[in-house]
């Protein structure tokens, strides 16, 4: 596994690649379960952004250090020392300009996590341990959740005294099988382990240990890495359209799409590996 020399400046992140043209992503703060401070969630959403528009990557893998957990979600501790919330300068006494400072954070946070979702890219989350709060609304960004058995996960807002906001109560309806589950989970706060949410569909795989959950989401990194990167980000780019949208309007949105993307050569090449049986390599995109 090499580092990424291209994201070597980030300072609780480390970027690896494991496997031809598949990225790793560490969440790198074990010593505080990978709780998020501001500066943390910054650097995840320029990570994401750059890992979208790199040429060299075609999958990612996105994990947390440590053998504790995935992550604790927001440190609140450090939030309860600063931020939007403990101002008190004069002005911020008027209800209107409090209000919007506390909304444009909000709208802050909210784009630098949706960089996961916005990624070109295929991203695989693999989750262990502690994965509470944050960590629930990250991983339903990613295309792909897997998580070791001793996964203790939990959308914890309501026990601090709010409504999720950073995208679990918008994305975890669409991921899962179940409504009634959803609301069970997010108005009680309570914990569900790895066989619960491999059986609502919150994850797609549930491995015995971290290691084995990291090896099977860098197998299946690979895979995906191996074909046409034109027709996987097709296929992402269509599939988070149709979740948001009528079958009539993503229908005419992918016949719009691959009216120029059946025009790549990829296309011809893998074609054509079925036919000579060799395995077809595609230009980087």
């Amino acid at each position: 596994m090499s580092r990424l020399t291209e994201y070597t400046d980030f300072k609780y992140f480390v970027v690896s690649s494991p496997s031809e043209h598949v990225a790793h992503v560490e969440i790198n703060r074990p010593t505080k379960l990978n709780a998020f401070i501001e500066e943390m969630w910054i650097e995840l959403g320029k990570i994401f952004s750059q890992l979208s528009h790199d040429q060299e990557v075609r999958a990612v893998v996105f994990s947390g250090a440590g053998d504790r957990g995935f992550t604790a979600g927001l440190d609140v501790q450090a939030a309860s020392q600063g931020g939007p919330l403990q101002e008190n300068e004069p002005e911020q006494q008027d209800g209107a300009r409090r209000a919007t400072k506390l909304r444009r954070h909000i709208v802050e946070f909210q784009n630098c996590i949706s960089q996961i979702e916005k990624c070109e890219k295929p991203v695989i989350c693999v989750m262990h341990g502690i994965s509470l709060g944050l960590a629930i609304d990250m991983s339903t960004c990613a295309d792909v959740r897997i998580c070791s058995k001793d996964a203790k996960f939990a959308v914890k807002e309501v026990d601090i005294g709010l409504a999720a906001d950073i995208g679990t109560l918008s994305r975890l309806p669409k991921v899962v099988s179940s409504f009634s589950w959803v609301k069970d989970v997010c108005l009680t706060a309570r914990g569900f382990g790895a066989d619960e949410a491999f059986a609502v569909g919150f994850v797609s795989q549930v491995l015995d240990t971290k290691a084995k959950a990291i090896d099977a989401a860098i197998r299946l990194a690979s895979l995906i890495a191996s074909k046409s990167p034109v027709a996987v980000q097709g296929t992402k780019e269509l599939l988070n359209h149709a979740r948001d949208n009528s079958v009539a309007d993503n229908l005419r949105y992918t016949s719009v799409w691959n009216q120029a993307m059946l025009q790549s050569e990829d296309f011809k090449a893998a074609l054509m590996s079925g036919l000579t049986k060799n395995k077809p390599r595609f230009a980087k995109l």
